[in-house]
């Protein structure tokens, strides 16, 4: 399959919990993210081709707001490394500019440095 992804996806040395806004279950935890994707590790297979509405809480310590909610689309799911997981990976769709904002302060704040 061929790379459609324009920015270089980082990984987080902090793995916030993703929820599923319209039940409010956790649906996995973020790997890595940015303004237009991320890939979430899950126990189970996510559906694919789906319009997910997904939330994250961000840690109160860095942010001045607490969550993130945002429309996402899944790409793609696999097996994880672990077979006990999967990963699954999103295009993230109508983000706000302050939420964008707020993945890069994310990505800056406990982004792994290459």
């Amino acid at each position: 399959m061929k790379e459609q992804r324009k920015l270089q996806r980082r990984h987080l040395i902090y793995y916030l919990r993703v929820f599923n806004n319209d039940t409010n279950e956790v649906i996995g935890h973020l790997i890595n993210i940015t303004p237009e994707g991320i890939m979430i590790m899950s126990e189970k297979p996510l559906e694919t081709n789906k319009l997910y509405h997904l939330r994250m809480d961000l840690p109160a310590d860095v942010f001045h707001k607490p969550i993130i909610e945002f429309e996402a689309e899944s790409r793609w799911c696999r097996k994880d490394v672990n077979p006990e997981f999967y990963d699954t990976g999103f295009s993230i769709k109508n983000l706000a500019y302050e939420d964008g904002r707020l993945i890069e302060k994310l990505i800056d704040d406990y982004g792994f440095r290459y």
